[in-house]
C-alpha cells in the first residue's frame, strides 16, 4: 500500500501550470514538515496536483498556509542538461 498524510506549511505559494497537448491542469509546491520528536528538525517535501485539486490549491493555498494532504509517493528520474541523470520524488495528491 502506498499512501502518505502530511501536514505542514507551505514555503512559496503554489505554482500552476497546464500541460501542453492535454491542457491538464498540473500544481506543484513543496511543504514543510516538522518531525514530531525533533523539535528543530524539518523535511521538505516535493508536491504535485492535477486536475480540478491543482486548480483549488493554486487559487485557495498561498505561502505559510498550513495545510493536510493525503496521496501516494511517486519516483522517477530524468537526463538534465549536462548529461546527468537526475533521480525524483513526488507526493502525487489525491485530496488535501
Amino acid at each position: 500500500m502506498n499512501k502518505v498524510v502530511l501536514i505542514g506549511r507551505t514555503t512559496k505559494s503554489p505554482e500552476l501550470r497546464y500541460a501542453p497537448g492535454t491542457g491538464t491542469a498540473v500544481c506543484r509546491f513543496t511543504l514543510a514538515v516538522n518531525r514530531p520528536y525533533k523539535k528543530d528538525e524539518t523535511d521538505f517535501i516535493n508536491c504535485v496536483a492535477f486536475g480540478k485539486i491543482g486548480e483549488t490549491i493554486a487559487q485557495y493555498v498561498l505561502k505559510g498556509r498550513q495545510v493536510a494532504v493525503t496521496g501516494s509517493i511517486r519516483t522517477g528520474s530524468y537526463d538534465n542538461n549536462l548529461g546527468n541523470k537526475v533521480y525524483t520524488t513526488d507526493v502525487v495528491l489525491d485530496g488535501f
